[in-house]
C-alpha cells in the first residue's frame, strides 16, 4: 500500500486519483479527476480493467507512453494508483500492473488536460468500492450502520475499502488501551462478511476495519489494529447472530459452527465475550 504523503503534490481542484511508478516514487505519472472503469472488471478477465483517466495531466513514464500508442513503448509498467482527498492526501492505494495507454484525446476539463484510456491489471478494486471511497472523500462515513442494507458483494467491497483506507482513517492513533469495552451489534450479522463489518465498526468506528477473514482477526488481536487486549466485547442481539452463523467448519475438535470458532478465537485472543 502507498504511503499517506506521496500524493501531497500540487494538483488542481477536483482531482481524485494519482499514479506513481511502482519502481521509483520520484517517477510521478500525474493526477486525474476520474478513473472511470477502475471498479469495473472486464467480463473476459476479472483482473483486467479498461480505465478512462478523465482530466489527466500525464507526467513521467505515463507521458512517455502516451506518445507511443500502438507500440510496445505504450506500456508504462506497474504503478500505485492513489485515491486522494480534497487536500491531496492519499486515502488508500491500489497496485495496478501493466498500465498501457491505448487512446488519448483532449479533455472537456480544459486546456492542459487530456483524457487517457489505459488498460491495466488490478484485482483489489472491487465493484461497488468506488461508492464507499466517495463516502470517505466527502466526509460522509460518519455514522454507524451505513453497511446494513448492502448485499453480499457490496459488503465485500465495503470491507475492502475499510482495509485499504485503514491507515488514513486511523491517522496514526494508537490502540485503545487494554481493559476497554466494545459493543457489537448482532442484529445485522447474517454471514461472515457482515460479522467482519460489524466487528470493525464496533472496535474502530464507522467504516472501521478489524479483519475480513478469521486469520486476520487472530493476527489483529495481537495489537496494532485499534484495540489492545485484554478487552471485553459486549455482543448485543447474540441470539440473532447465532441463528445465522451456522456454517460448519472442520477443526481439530471436529465439525463446529462458525460462531463457535469465532468465540474460541476471542477466548484464545484474551477477549471476554458477553453474549446479550
Amino acid at each position: 500500500m502507498g504511503n499517506v504523503t506521496r500524493t501531497q503534490r500540487q494538483g488542481s481542484e477536483g482531482q481524485q486519483y494519482a499514479l506513481t511508478s511502482d519502481e521509483d516514487d520520484a517517477d510521478f505519472w500525474g493526477f486525474a479527476h476520474e478513473a472511470e472503469g477502475l471498479f469495473t472488471p472486464l467480463p473476459e478477465d476479472e483482473g483486467v480493467r479498461r480505465v478512462h483517466l478523465v482530466g489527466c495531466h500525464p507526467q513521467g513514464g505515463l507521458l512517455k507512453s502516451a506518445s507511443h500508442i500502438g507500440s510496445r513503448r505504450a506500456s508504462a509498467g506497474n504503478a500505485w494508483l492513489d485515491l486522494i482527498d480534497a487536500d491531496g492526501v492519499t486515502m488508500g492505494s491500489y497496485f495496478v500492473g501493466e498500465v498501457t495507454v491505448v487512446d488519448t484525446r483532449p479533455s472537456a476539463r480544459g486546456a492542459g488536460f487530456v483524457d487517457l484510456t489505459v488498460t491495466l491489471w488490478c484485482d483489489n478494486a472491487l465493484a461497488g468500492a468506488d461508492a464507499v471511497w466517495d463516502l470517505i472523500r466527502k466526509g460522509r462515513l460518519s455514522r454507524a450502520g451505513l453497511w446494513h442494507e448492502l448485499g453480499p458483494e457490496d459488503r465485500r467491497a465495503w470491507l475492502s475499502v475499510a482495509l485499504w483506507s485503514r491507515e488514513y482513517q486511523r491517522r496514526g492513533k494508537p490502540d485503545r488501551p487494554s481493559g476497554q469495552e466494545f459493543t457489537l451489534d448482532g442484529r445485522h450479522i447474517v454471514d461472515r462478511d457482515s460479522f467482519y463489518c460489524a466487528l470493525g465498526e464496533a472496535i474502530n468506528g464507522p467504516g472501521g476495519y478489524f479483519g475480513w477473514n478469521l486469520d486476520a482477526v487472530i493476527d489483529y488481536l495481537r495489537g496494532g489494529w485499534g484495540a489492545a487486549t485484554p478487552f471485553t466485547l459486549l455482543w448485543d442481539y447474540s441470539a440473532e447472530a447465532r441463528t445465522q452463523l451456522t456454517e460448519r467448519l472442520s477443526t481439530a475438535d471436529g465439525d463446529v459452527t462458525l460462531l463457535d470458532v469465532i468465540l474460541e478465537i476471542f477466548d484464545e485472543g484474551d477477549v471476554s465475550v458477553v453474549l446479550r
